[in-house]
């Protein structure tokens, strides 16, 4: 099934000859042979419940900032791409090139490791809601006194299980090590907070504050690699900088709009989930390629 291209958002993708391994919230997973190929469609998920309508370009926005990212850490840590973004794809997707490739990412075949890898560097979320009750994130103990979103002293390594479906589970340290070993943990927490600290620096000089984010690594011939997305809106917390202030809620870079009209209606969060008005994707879709063109200095264009 050949597509055209269209500002539509696409959310199912079938590549006719080219066997699917898994889909995802937002991505489908293909088995290219010797190596996979990932593809972020436009879903969008809020409360755990996959919407009928996506936001156009989200895709798209996704693979790119993960591609930017890939080229800014390439020589600090290995990752498991095997092509760069204006690179042709393999024969057997040539058909399908015009639509897939700013959305696509071909792969290695490396083996996931089994948790979650969140550094935090501000009080928000989660994070927020235990602090208030025990002064700790993750169980890690802080100053008193610190506020709504405020900048933590350190950037604290955070690891959590992976949930096939609903919230992933945060853990210590000592079970992150119980799971995937000591030695891959320190490794896997040493990268997190250096990705995190230099992407936190460079966004922060953007416009955009970076206040945590979820990295994931794999096992590839021996040896620890950065997989799937990197610090997008979608694995990460982006606030805009000019508004930032401590003591409350942040105005967001991500699918914001999504939850705040959610919460207005009378749904109880399990699917299926309502439809987004056109307003609601415009200004979500708006957002999500402000922070493409804050990071990288360019203009995604339209299809």
């Amino acid at each position: 099934m050949l597509r055209p291209m269209t500002s539509e958002p696409l959310l199912q993708v079938e590549l006719p000859g080219v066997r699917k391994l898994k889909s995802g919230k937002v991505r489908e997973i293909f088995d290219l042979g010797d190596c996979l190929l990932l593809v972020a469609t436009d879903r969008v998920s809020a409360f755990d419940c996959i919407l009928p309508n996506g936001i156009p370009q989200k895709g798209e926005v996704l693979t790119q900032i993960s591609h930017f990212w890939f080229d800014r850490f390439a020589s600090a840590i290995p990752n498991h791409r095997l092509a760069g973004p204006n690179d042709p794809l393999p024969p057997i997707l040539q058909p399908f090139q015009a639509w897939l490739q700013r959305r696509c990412m071909v792969v290695k075949k490396a083996t996931p490791l089994a948790i979650e890898c969140v550094v935090r560097g501000y009080l928000a979320g989660s994070g927020w809601k235990e602090y208030r009750q025990s002064q700790t994130v993750c169980g890690l103990s802080l100053p008193a006194g610190l506020s709504e979103c405020a900048e933590l002293p350190e950037p604290l390594f955070t690891p959590a299980t992976k949930a096939e479906s609903g919230h992933d589970e945060n853990i210590s340290l000592e079970e992150a090590a119980r799971i995937v070993g000591s030695e891959i943990v320190e490794e896997a927490r040493k990268a997190s907070l250096f990705l995190y600290q230099s992407a936190r620096d460079y966004a922060r000089a953007r416009g955009i504050v970076i206040a945590d984010t979820k990295f994931e690594f794999g096992m590839f011939e021996g040896k620890l690699i950065l997989i799937d997305e990197v610090l997008t809106p979608d694995s990460s917390r982006f606030w805009p900088a000019d508004q930032y202030q401590p003591g409350r809620g942040q105005a967001s870079f991500d699918k914001q709009f999504v939850r705040d009209y959610l919460e207005t209606l009378a749904w109880d969060k399990t699917p299926p989930a309502p439809a987004l008005p056109a307003d609601v994707v415009t200004k979500t879709q708006a957002k999500y390629l402000e922070a493409f063109e804050r990071l990288t200095g360019r203009s995604l264009g339209t299809p």
